[in-house]
């Protein structure tokens, strides 16, 4: 199966992790973008562009253009994908968080009619019911539930 993995940049390094355990199971796999362009032109990890963003206040800033991009490009990797795999972990004091970015490209596999696979329980946030909407299915942490 064609995997994409979606998730918050903070768990990057368990996207990291992930990947070739679902390699391994037989299945291709694509990820957030690793690297990106700083205001320079120059290429920083997605986990540097991460820090940054958090923390910039300027909304003419670079950074949305960044942003604009790597979710263009993620959204490319969701078309081409037969599922996608939401990897959900504990974040901002929210058990099993799931974020905007990841609703939206949770939204864009279900108008697309693909799997949706969540790694952990759906969160009790605010959109839960929306979650809950595009039935995804709960792995609880068991990768070889995938098919």
């Amino acid at each position: 199966m064609k995997i994409t993995i979606c998730g918050s940049i903070a768990f990057y390094d368990e996207m990291l992790d992930i990947k070739p355990k679902l390699e391994q199971l037989g299945h291709q796999v694509k990820l957030p973008p690793s690297k990106l362009k700083d205001e320079n032109g120059s290429m920083i990890s997605a986990k540097e562009y991460y820090s940054r963003r958090k923390s910039e206040t300027d909304d003419t800033s670079w950074i949305w253009d960044r942003k604009e991009e790597a979710m263009r490009m993620h959204f490319e990797k969701v078309e081409w994908s037969d599922a996608i795999l939401v990897l959900n972990y504990d974040k901002n004091n929210i058990l099993n968080y799931v974020g905007a970015n990841t609703l939206l490209e949770m939204g864009l596999a279900f108008h697309l009619n693909k799997k949706l696979f969540i790694l952990n329980e759906i969160p009790k946030i605010n959109y839960k019911e929306e979650i809950l909407g595009m039935k995804p299915i709960a792995l609880n942490n068991d990768l070889t539930k995938i098919k």
